[in-house]
């Protein structure tokens, strides 16, 4: 999500989900380990001990890592909807 417009503490939401917290953690331990790899330097982690929603901090890009569940219930992208949504293809 294109955050530029509506935040000025982070210019994009990088919203994913897994469908157990095991998932979660799995998802989050390897976003970070390949971010660092690619030289990007994490602020800050939270969440991480229960794995319903942890968020990395990146600076100008947050990732939230959701279990599906806790993902409906909280429903970012509905509380954001005024923010661009932006669509990751890999390349």
């Amino acid at each position: 999500m294109d955050m530029r417009k509506l935040s000025n503490i982070t210019d994009f939401f990088v919203i994913s989900s897994g469908n157990s917290t095991r998932q979660v953690k799995a998802i989050t331990d390897h976003l970070v380990e390949t971010l660092k790899s690619s030289g990007h330097k994490k602020r800050h982690i939270e969440g991480y001990r229960y794995a319903l929603w942890v968020l990395l901090d990146y600076g100008d890009v947050w990732v939230h890592v959701f279990c599906a569940s806790t993902r409906k219930f909280y429903g970012l992208e509905r509380l954001w909807a005024d923010a661009p949504a932006l669509t990751f293809r890999e390349q």
